[in-house]
């Protein structure tokens, strides 16, 4: 019959501060100091460091098992890990390795989400999750330049780092811009490509905001998040370059765990012409 399992806190020459001490009625576990989970977030973060993003971390269990401490320890570990951003917890899925990139918005990059990502140095990837003609909502009519109600594309995708799920993007596009476009960005991961072949166009940013705010409900659930989560809010529109036409506007929701969004000022006479490319999310 199994025995149970005592916890409590106390003081003794032979433990450094308060400790915690774990008896059962066959052995004694060598007392846990209260920093100890940070002895071990400090040991697995420098191995950690030499593994590549995405490396699946090993569970709260096996890391109690491998260092002697209780799972109330371990957990205190991971999380520490998740506070410095060294590992990302996904939903569902597990702890994996974690590698914050530069997202840089600025009049010398191109606004595009595979270039951004790429010049980062990792590996961008994007999957269309919805694809509806609707009315445009009245929140988005300035930002488009047309009338509330007028019929527009509402494009849903997400968007990987590392094939880490990182940026849940809503678009707007006019339907008698790329009138087949459901078929384009199930053949065509780019839509910034789309636009330029199918639509003619050469899109260009014309506005940007950044912010750090909790998504909604249908956010966090896309992105795996938890619900306490902040993450940034990039908001955007593009313009075709050589008529000023207003060619689509996002909302792009992107983890800060994964992400640093980087926002470039400079006196426009100083910096290079814009590289003709889509929009924010492209």
């Amino acid at each position: 019959m199994k025995q149970p399992i005592r916890m409590f806190t106390c003081r003794d020459r032979g433990v450094t501060g308060d400790a915690v001490v774990r008896t059962s009625g066959r052995r004694i576990v060598n007392g846990v100091s209260s920093t100890r989970y940070l002895e071990i977030a400090d040991s697995l973060a420098d191995e950690l460091s030499g593994r590549a993003a995405g490396t699946r971390v090993a569970s709260e269990n096996d890391i109690a098992d491998r260092f002697g401490v209780g799972r109330a320890a371990a957990r205190a570990a991971v999380q520490e890990l998740e506070r410095r951003l060294v590992v990302r917890r996904v939903q569902g899925a597990g702890t994996f390795v974690n590698r914050r990139i530069d997202y840089v918005i600025s009049r010398s990059r191109p606004p595009s989400w595979t270039a951004t990502v790429t010049a980062a140095g990792a590996v961008p990837r994007a999957l269309v999750k919805g694809v509806d003609r609707m009315p445009l909502p009245a929140d988005r009519a300035d930002r488009l330049e047309r009338p509330a109600g007028v019929e527009m594309h509402r494009v849903v995708r997400e968007f990987y780092i590392d094939d880490l799920l990182t940026c849940w993007v809503h678009e707007w596009i006019p339907v008698d811009l790329v009138p087949d476009l459901d078929l384009a960005l199930h053949a065509v991961d780019s839509l910034d490509l789309v636009l330029r072949q199918m639509g003619r166009v050469r899109p260009v940013r014309a506005w940007c905001r950044v912010s750090l705010d909790v998504p909604p409900a249908d956010v966090l659930r896309g992105l795996r998040m938890e619900t306490s989560q902040p993450a940034w809010l990039v908001e955007s529109a593009s313009r075709d370059a050589p008529d000023g036409q207003v060619l689509m506007c996002s909302d792009s929701w992107i983890r800060a765990d994964a992400v640093r969004v980087i926002v470039e000022l400079a006196d426009t006479v100083l910096m290079p012409p814009t590289p003709d490319t889509g929009g924010e999310c492209g």
